[in-house]
């Protein structure tokens, strides 16, 4: 089976599974598990912040997130498009009791000037404005990365009225490696960070948050309320210190192959656009013959798993267990549909 559901669904290498089981652990509701004290430091002095913390998943280092910066009553700004909101279960509303200012901008990205525009005046019959979360690179928008430049200027109106910035960076490390950036840049402008290692990365499981030491300590207790103390969970550490190691230069490949089978998808004529493709992510409008889910089947039926996002929008999500005669062997079936 080639599965281009999600970045999600690789497995650990041969060599990241023998590092794994070397790893030392201890308790890390102790805080006695150097695999993850080492994780936590390495990620921190990576993009230049205090310190870190390890948890299952991004959606559990997003709404840490959240229900640190925030109280009941407050407001996170985001694109409609956010993984904080789409895909979190509702987490904002019932983990840290805000609303949402959900802001339309381009494939995932939003701009300074809409950001100032969304922020409440000091006004009782309005929640306050209190967080902005960026996503990069954006899920939903085809993988699209921000400019930097956006960024900063987003930075400036958070904090000339108050409001935290926190980064939903799930994919950073494929932004990073395409837009050849720094990731002490990003620790530069944002309150809080938080990074996947369980996506292009390759390891099975994990996320880090980021931010100031005290930032960090108040997330860590907010961690045991949602339950998220995993006692010797150092082998699991050492997947993503391992990934961080050797996987972050290889998305570049992905990136590769994304282009690839881009070029494959629109020159059939079921195919009415395809998203520029900037990182990983390739996602195709279809009509005429099929429609998204249609196409998702045609493709099953010849074991080739991919996401219909909407009725006219497929996904395909390139990763380190797409080999190129998997890549190969797919296009073959999309020229032959």
């Amino acid at each position: 089976m080639i599965d281009f559901r999600s970045d999600t669904v690789t497995l650990p290498t041969p060599a990241m599974l023998a590092f794994m089981q070397k790893a030392p652990i201890g308790d890390d509701v102790f805080g006695e598990d150097p695999s993850i004290n080492a994780l936590e430091a390495k990620t921190a002095a990576l993009f230049g912040m205090e310190a870190g913390l390890f948890c299952p998943s991004g959606t559990m280092t997003n709404q840490l997130a959240i229900k640190t910066h925030t109280q009941a009553g407050d407001e996170v700004i985001c694109e409609e498009l956010s993984h904080i909101y789409q895909y979190e279960g509702g987490g904002i509303a019932s983990n840290s009791g805000c609303s949402v200012k959900l802001l339309q901008g381009n494939r995932g990205r939003i701009t300074a000037a809409q950001v100032l525009a969304a922020i409440h005046p000091d006004d009782v019959h309005k929640p306050i404005s209190k967080l902005v979360s960026l996503e990069n690179t954006c899920n939903r928008g085809g993988g699209a990365c921000y400019n930097f430049s956006e960024i900063e200027a987003i930075q400036k109106v958070a904090k000339s009225n108050s409001l935290g910035l926190h980064l939903d960076g799930a994919r950073i490390f494929n932004a990073l490696v395409h837009k050849k950036e720094d990731p002490l840049q990003y620790g530069k402008v944002f309150d809080s960070i938080s990074i996947c290692l369980s996506k292009g990365l390759g390891a099975p499981v994990g996320s880090v948050l980021l931010g100031t030491t005290p930032f960090i300590k108040k997330a860590r207790r907010w961690r045991k309320v949602f339950g998220g103390g995993m006692r010797q969970a150092g082998t699991l550490a050492a997947a993503g210190i391992y990934a961080l190691d050797h996987h972050v230069e290889r998305l570049k490949e992905d990136h590769r192959k994304a282009l690839v089978l881009k070029d494959a998808l629109i020159k059939k004529d079921f195919v009415q656009a395809v998203f520029e493709v900037e990182t990983n992510i390739v996602i195709a409008h279809i009509e005429g013959k099929y429609n998204a889910p249609a196409l998702v089947k045609a493709l099953k039926e010849k074991n080739i798993l991919s996401i219909a996002m909407a009725p006219a929008l497929i996904r395909f999500v390139l990763h380190l267990d797409i080999t190129n005669e998997m890549l190969s062997n797919t296009i073959d079936t999309i020229e032959k549909l």
